[in-house]
């Protein structure tokens, strides 16, 4: 039997965007969910080296920057919006991690068809 889908979309750049883009992902994989999680322009900025670490560790939640990167060790699947890369002038040799794909929503959104879950933030 195949995994269920989960679609989280971060659309937003402050930490009550991606802390529960990012604890509801890793949740997920912990309960064997196949997470993708689509960043809009408007939450891309967490796609950038540094910017989780500028972010820092929010006082009670998970280390930002281990969720993210546990996601990813566990395949979860990352996508930055392409139309980001223009609109918040995002160089790709930027994005933190090579297993963020660039593309626009329509693959993104092939790629979550059937999801049993949706969630934005």
């Amino acid at each position: 039997m195949a995994k269920q889908k989960m679609s989280i979309v971060c659309n937003g750049e402050t930490g009550a965007n991606i802390m529960p883009t990012l604890i509801f992902g890793s949740s997920a994989i912990a309960l064997d969910y196949d997470v993708y999680i689509f960043f809009c322009p408007a939450g891309a900025k967490w796609t950038v080296k540094d910017e989780l670490e500028k972010f820092g560790q929010p006082k009670g939640l998970p280390n930002p920057i281990k969720l993210f990167n546990d996601i990813l060790d566990q395949g979860g699947h990352m996508t930055l919006c392409e139309l980001a890369l223009e609109n918040k002038s995002i160089d790709p040799k930027t994005v933190r991690d090579s297993r963020i794909k660039i593309t626009k929503a329509p693959p993104y959104l092939m790629d979550v068809e059937g999801a049993a879950q949706t969630y934005v933030f």
